[in-house]
């Protein structure tokens, strides 16, 4: 609770920041707009103002994502940051298009910039404070794991990037009387709105239930492994809940001769291991390798190193027999050369029966969510 409190007023203080410089920006244009009597200078500061939006949204998403959890909501409200995560990206999304739809108009009927040195002094000032801002703030998105602070980082840096455009096709239109401005203009649009939709892609991602990083499961599977009389693990599934909040189940493989009262110990043990480190609320569930000699044994390693010559599948576990029906259940995870799930499955069994033609056999495809 303590990582989860600190992050959050980090982002919270990342964005006040945000904040106060737009503030300030705004009131530095206004000013000299007042003074150099200039609408378009005081009508830019206004539109500072609205910069502002993107660290107000950040900072009510990550006040509401903080909540504790209720009775509706068990598993808190972390998943309010990635809805603050869109409305950013869309507000970026809307800039990219604004701006491509301006510079198409300026291609179609050019205008030749006016320039004072005023106006150069404040186009100057506002895109070093903004790419200093939108360096700032990405950084400590990326750093702070938050899509919603990196989103505002990135609206910062494009707000620079437009107008360090505008100041070079000025320049060259000064200089040699070529107008590239709706040119350039269009160009960087197309790459703000590509970046829009790839800010949007990561949150709807995680909303939709996106697969966990690899190193994590790794990590994972690393860890369980360690306890003893852990022989293998499978089926690890994970959802999000936002930061640091996971609900998650996976399997373990032990020996059949383990009693009840030491599997209970092994999964509590992993159960409380995956939160203490993670903070993954995760269920274990429990798979019973046959040893020693006997009919169980027997049907469990014929099946093991005939489907294992298979290069199509990918994993093989779960195997169970239920000897007062004489059926034995075997899952089977396939690798995505696989289509045809029901076909495969008759073929495996086609395969097995000759072996064990006494047996009735079910054969359950699996798929590994999380690599």
């Amino acid at each position: 609770m303590g990582k989860t409190t600190d992050r959050s007023s980090q982002i919270i203080r990342t964005s006040v920041i945000g904040i106060a410089a737009n503030v300030l920006l705004a009131a530095f244009k206004a000013t000299v707009g007042l003074l150099a009597s200039s609408v378009a200078i005081v009508m830019d500061a206004v539109n500072n103002l609205s910069d502002a939006l993107s660290s107000v949204i950040t900072i009510v998403g990550t006040k509401l994502a903080g909540r504790p959890a209720d009775r509706k909501h068990p598993f808190g409200f972390g998943r309010i940051e990635y809805f603050s995560a869109i409305a950013i990206a869309v507000i970026v999304l809307t800039a990219g298009i604004t701006s491509l739809i301006e510079s198409v108009k300026k291609i179609i009927a050019p205008t030749e910039p006016e320039y004072t040195t005023v106006t150069l002094v404040v186009i100057i000032v506002a895109i070093v404070v903004k790419l200093l801002l939108g360096r700032y703030v990405k950084k400590q998105g990326q750093r702070l794991k938050s899509d919603a602070l990196v989103a505002s980082g990135s609206d910062a840096l494009f707000d620079a990037v437009i107008t360090l455009a505008t100041l070079v096709s000025a320049g060259i239109m000064l200089l040699w009387n070529v107008s590239i401005d709706g040119i350039l203009g269009a160009l960087i649009s197309v790459v703000i709105i590509k970046a829009g939709v790839e800010m949007l892609a990561s949150p709807v991602n995680e909303l939709l239930g996106s697969r966990v990083s690899e190193e994590l499961v790794h990590k994972i599977k690393e860890e369980v492994m360690g306890f003893e009389g852990v022989h293998g693990v499978y089926d690890i599934i994970l959802h999000s809940y936002g930061h640091e909040v996971m609900i998650g189940s996976l399997h373990i493989s032990v020996d059949d001769t383990m009693d009840a009262y030491r599997i209970h110990g092994l999964t509590r043990r992993i159960s409380g291991r995956m939160y203490e480190e993670h903070g993954i609320i995760m269920t274990v569930g429990v798979y019973a390798v046959a040893t020693g000699e006997g009919r169980r044994s027997e049907l469990q390693s014929i099946i093991m190193h005939t489907l294992g010559q298979h290069k199509e599948i990918v994993q093989l576990h779960g195997f169970y027999w239920f000897e007062k029906e004489n059926m034995v259940s075997i899952d089977v995870v396939p690798d995505l050369s696989v289509h045809d799930e029901a076909a495969f499955c008759r073929r495996l069994i086609e395969e097995l029966q000759p072996l064990m033609p006494d047996v009735q056999l079910s054969i359950v495809i699996d798929h590994n969510y999380s690599e």
